[in-house]
């Protein structure tokens, strides 16, 4: 202490009182503004904390905890449609890449005798020829004209697709990145700039990625119908719970700032969803795998019944005796 010329020294309870009260006096004498600004700084934070916080229960991290659920539940319910609507424009652009634009309604599923016998003609397939030429690749399932993209045209669209993907993955929960609607419709934009290159002219008026681009898609009687959810018809669950949309999220999650939940998506009316399995499929697979050699294992066990084994040097019990006496190895032979 003496080295550094500092003397240690003790307060007394009065110059104790009277530094706290300078320190006060120094506080009270600080700017109003910087006190504003520091609290300011501080609630943007938390809500900060909080946006980052709740991204598996909302596609957007704008709405602050306190938000509706009426507003939440349509928000989900739009990202959750335009996933949908780039998965079916992405599975029918590979089809687009393998086998050319499609056919008119009333030429699809007839064979090529049966087009010529009615004098069926594709107007549009003769002006939507693709960038760089075409390679026919016929349709076994008559949809599409089989005037399909060169391969480098092909490459394009495959890479678009799987770019897209990457875009609206579910990976992207994992790695902390929230899902908006303008990632969505990033992905939409790098699909039909792909479409726009190799047809520039653009696709038939029928042709069910140009109907989707323009929302014009008739879904009624198919699958992906079924799978769409409209906006006033969504309800979210958690934890078993109906997350009733005249609520806030606060109401069933609480205030805490680190809380994470994640949300099912249904039809109202339709009840709870089904849980998620304890188990993947992959794990249930590797535990079925285990336990059917485990009873092939105990199966042969039971089988084996031969009694040879007995006679080996060590199932001896009397070795250990006849080695102390030294007549372990005598052996017996007539003379």
């Amino acid at each position: 202490m003496e080295k550094y010329g500092h003397v240690p020294r003790f307060l007394s309870p009065e110059d104790q009182r009277t530094n706290s009260r300078r320190s006060l006096l120094s506080r009270a004498s600080r700017p109003l503004s910087s006190a504003l600004q520091t609290g300011s700084s501080r609630r943007r934070f938390r809500k900060w904390r909080l946006r980052k916080a709740e991204r598996l229960a909302r596609p957007r991290a704008t709405a602050p905890g306190s938000s509706e659920l009426e507003e939440l539940t349509a928000q989900v319910a739009r990202v959750y449609n335009a996933r949908l609507k780039a998965q079916r424009i992405w599975s029918e652009m590979e089809e687009l890449a393998e086998h050319g634009v499609f056919l008119p309604p009333n030429m699809q599923g007839l064979t090529d005798e049966q087009i010529e016998e009615l004098k069926l003609k594709d107007e549009w397939g003769e002006k939507c020829i693709p960038s760089g030429g075409s390679v026919f690749k016929k349709d076994d399932i008559g949809r599409r004209n089989g005037q399909a993209p060169n391969e480098k045209m092909k490459q394009v669209i495959k890479k678009t697709i799987e770019e897209a993907k990457a875009i609206i993955s579910k990976k992207q929960v994992e790695a902390n990145v929230c899902m908006t609607m303008e990632m969505v419709n990033d992905a939409l934009d790098q699909l039909r700039g792909a479409v726009m290159i190799v047809y520039p002219m653009g696709l038939p008026p029928y042709d069910p990625i140009r109907m989707e681009f323009e929302n014009k898609e008739d879904l009624s009687g198919t699958q992906a119908g079924l799978n769409v959810i409209k906006e006033s018809e969504a309800q979210l669950w958690w934890a078993a719970k109906e997350l009733r949309r005249t609520k806030k999220l606060s109401d069933y999650v609480g205030k805490n700032e680190k809380t994470k939940i994640i949300v099912k998506i249904q039809h109202r009316g339709q009840g709870a969803p089904a849980r998620e399995p304890i188990i993947s499929s992959e794990e249930q697979k590797q535990l079925m795998l285990y336990y059917h050699r485990r009873q092939e294992e105990l199966k042969k066990l039971e089988e084996n019944d031969d009694d040879s084994c007995l006679n080996s040097p060590w199932a001896d019990n009397t070795a250990l005796k006849r080695h102390f006496h030294g007549v372990k190895d005598i052996k017996w032979r007539p003379r």
